[in-house]
């Protein structure tokens, strides 16, 4: 493949070397107390995949409260800034260009991470999920109505994360406002049935993801914020689609084209919506024509899909999960038309540094 429009640069608020992005994944490798990243496991895991156009990093919490996986890495304490700090400088020495995303899980947590208190959310409903903890996998449990008071300080957890972030050498910040998160669990009727002003009719229960960016864009260039959303999410982790689902949606996409932001980042469906009332299939085909701003796309993306959906102007930029887990150098074997590793999902998510950091590059391997 010649000319591959996903290998040319992208000059947009972002100067990008290439639209090849690594997405963001959990990988749970800060396995100590303070969930600090290390000089030995998240340095080189970032450095080596920093031919990437842009990496975003794994979502990294932005305060305890937020917490809800164990060992990841989080952005609110003065020993992660410096953890990161390492990070940020290993990739900008290779050249590359990297983002962390934050993050609130919201319900999708356990007592096991907050002392025996409930997690937080928008109403106190059980999303009927697993949560990962340190003792193995636990059902998730009816959570804490936040209060106005906790969304205030939530609010102030994201816009000094974002402070943070900046401190450790980060060209920006992502909110991770998909997946059935914190934010995802306000803008869902089913996980959201509240009566005041974050509930109820659309702009209420998208008021506190823009009273976060807001806040956010007070403290830091809002050129430097990307945000992530997953319209079409449907039966996982805990969210349920309906009617108001792609509409709320389609509201945030057009209000978003007020800001001067990094990117918009959409994900495709993680299942299949065929049959699903109201859901759409093809989300960046659906979502280009109201925002006016870059937009990054991702899930199940290939090397032909990914310069496929650009060519077609459906989007700008590709995000790419797995295949940088087992491919430190995608780009370069995209550019070479080279074979893909194949990832081991044993090792997603286990401490050290194997299925992390000790995956070949192809030359290599060969």
């Amino acid at each position: 493949m010649s000319n591959q429009v996903l290998l040319t640069p992208f000059h947009k608020n972002l100067d990008l070397k290439n639209r090849v992005v690594m997405a963001p994944m959990t990988r749970s490798r800060a396995a100590n107390e303070g969930n600090i990243p290390t000089e030995d496991l998240h340095v080189p895991y970032y450095a080596q995949r920093a031919s990437a156009g842009l990496i975003i990093t794994e979502g990294s919490q932005v305060s305890k409260d937020a917490v809800g996986y164990i060992n990841t890495a989080g952005i609110y304490s003065k020993e992660q800034v410096e953890g990161w700090k390492k990070v940020t400088k290993a990739v900008h020495d290779k050249g590359g260009k990297i983002f962390i995303q934050l993050w609130h899980v919201g319900r999708i947590s356990h007592p096991d991470f907050h002392d025996g208190e409930l997690p937080l959310a928008p109403s106190a409903l059980n999303p009927n999920a697993k949560s990962f903890t340190p003792e193995g996998f636990k059902d998730t449990v009816t959570p804490k109505a936040m209060t106005t008071a906790n969304i205030k300080q939530t609010v102030e957890d994201f816009k000094n994360a974002s402070i943070n972030a900046i401190e450790a050498g980060f060209d920006g910040v992502e909110i991770h406002s998909s997946n059935g998160y914190l934010f995802h669990q306000f803008f869902t009727s089913t996980s959201n049935i509240r009566t005041d002003e974050y509930g109820g009719n659309i702009e209420n229960r998208t008021r506190f993801f823009f009273e976060v960016l807001d806040a956010m864009k007070a403290v830091i260039p809002q050129e430097k914020i990307g945000v992530r959303f997953n319209p079409s999410l449907n039966d996982m982790f805990g969210i349920t689609f309906d009617e108001e689902t792609i509409p709320i949606f389609e509201y945030i996409i057009k209000k978003l084209n007020d800001y001067d932001l990094a990117y918009v980042h959409l994900s495709e469906p993680f299942n299949d919506v065929s049959n699903v009332p109201f859901a759409v299939e093809h989300i960046a085909k659906h979502f280009r024509p109201l925002y006016n701003g870059t937009l990054m796309i991702n899930a199940g993306f290939d090397q032909e899909s990914g310069n496929k959906v650009i060519e077609e102007g459906n989007a700008d930029l590709v995000a790419f999960g797995k295949p940088f887990i087992s491919n430190p150098d995608l780009v370069e074997r995209f550019e070479h038309n080279y074979p893909l590793a194949d990832w081991d999902t044993d090792t997603f998510y286990t401490p050290g540094k194997e299925g992390y950091i000790d995956y070949p590059e192809y030359s290599e391997a060969n």
